[in-house]
């Protein structure tokens, strides 16, 4: 089938090289049982590609079902992929078809595939090479005839190497890769997406459709669009409902672009000033790098107010560093003792007068203790708290998958 009348077919917009070719490979593949794994950035429409292979396959009036599996708890997942016994664990009351037997014959996608726990990997990988799986509770082993189809936003070779996905699964699933292109790679579709957007909602809300001006052109197609395809329709749809005039000017659109200059959560960057995916293999190493350089800042405000004590000329230098400010600084590590520090007071004429509570040379190699465990646990309290207990809200917040936050309510024994 031509690629243009894939892209009518399915309401594909867009006419970039890498986008042409992504769709003319999974044109050649549909037709086959080759398992195919589809890469790409969050938010491109990995799954659009995934109903393009069915629907051109040969199992296209079989079953078709999209799993996400970042978002299916890890104490669950075997049970919703491979189906259960009754009692085979609490709360099993009765036996469980799971997907790869209700879609028997037909496609399962399995989104965010780097998620799976390294049993379920073992698993799907017997599946891939045999069709054969067994229920959880279960020792019958059944057939299965699915075709998989994966995806996934991360590196899965960089997870094999860490640890985190099994190299035997990761050559198999690899055996037909097709890139999805980000929105920042095919920067000619941007203005035709839009355009397409904005009169799908003018539609919708039954309105004029927007338009953009010289400025605003620019101004969308040199944005970074980290949503990619997903934020855009965000943007054209607020912007259908929001704007004063149709025609909108690239003033009046700076108003509707998010601005991602500025990072929200620290960094660990490698020496040459890249980040590096490596370090984030385990998500605690960010936590880990926060918590100690703001303990070695305390322990740094420490040192100053005993050079401050010796050397009295150098007061001037921390006249605004109150008790009250450094607490209130550094409350996330913890909570300063009383008499590890002096107390400064400032008089009328504003210079600082030290008053002793005690030898502050007692406390000068005092180490403050930073317990991980309970910093992680406030922080995801306070993600849910301030999500009003939404799971994905929460999880989105604290950089980490759904599917990891309830396997840390329960680690943690959070009540929601």
């Amino acid at each position: 089938m031509e690629i243009q009348s894939v892209k009518n077919r399915f309401g594909i917009i867009g006419n970039s090289p890498a986008l042409n070719y992504a769709l003319q490979v999974a044109s050649q593949v549909a037709n086959t049982d080759l398992t195919v794994i589809i890469y790409g950035e969050s938010g491109v429409g990995k799954e659009a590609f995934s109903q393009v292979i069915h629907s051109l396959s040969s199992r296209k009036h079989n079953p078709f079902i999209a799993v996400n599996c970042g978002a299916i708890p890890e104490g669950t997942i075997d049970s919703e992929l491979f189906g259960h016994e009754k009692g085979s664990f609490t709360g099993a009351v009765d036996s469980r078809k799971g997907y790869f037997e209700t879609v028997n014959g037909g496609t399962i996608f399995l989104d965010e595939i780097g998620e799976l726990p390294l049993g379920t990997q073992a698993r799907l990988l017997r599946v891939l090479e045999t069709g054969e799986y067994i229920r959880v509770g279960s020792s019958k082993v059944q057939k299965t005839d699915v075709r998989v189809i994966a995806a996934t936003n991360k590196d899965l070779l960089e997870l094999t190497r860490a640890g985190r996905f099994r190299e035997d699964l990761y050559y198999r699933l690899n055996t037909v890769p097709i890139r999805v292109p980000s929105l920042a790679d095919r920067k000619e579709d941007i203005i035709l997406l839009f355009r397409k957007f904005a009169t799908d909602f003018a539609e919708r809300y039954k309105t004029s459709p927007v338009q953009l001006d010289d400025e605003a052109k620019n101004l969308l197609i040199n944005y970074s669009w980290p949503g990619n395809v997903r934020e855009l329709k965000n943007i054209a749809e607020q912007i259908s409902v929001l704007a004063e005039e149709r025609m909108v000017t690239g003033k009046e659109l700076k108003r509707f672009l998010p601005d991602h200059s500025a990072n929200r959560m620290p960094v660990l960057a490698s020496g040459n000033g890249n980040v590096s995916h490596a370090e984030f293999a385990n998500e605690r190493e960010i936590l880990y790098k926060l918590f100690f350089d703001m303990k070695k800042d305390v322990t740094e405000l420490k040192k100053m107010f005993v050079e401050v004590l010796q050397n009295p000329q150098k007061a001037g230098a921390v006249a605004n560093f109150t008790k009250e400010s450094l607490l209130n600084d550094f409350q996330p590590v913890a909570e300063i003792p009383q008499n590890s520090f002096v107390q400064p007071a400032i008089a009328q004429n504003s210079q600082p007068v030290f008053i002793e509570h005690q030898d502050i040379h007692d406390h000068e190699e005092v180490e403050e203790s930073l317990n991980i465990m309970d910093k992680e646990k406030e922080l995801i309290v306070k993600a849910l708290k301030k999500h009003k207990g939404k799971r994905k809200d929460a999880a989105s917040d604290l950089g980490i998958s759904e599917r990891t936050l309830y396997r840390k309510l329960k680690e943690y024994d959070i009540k929601e």
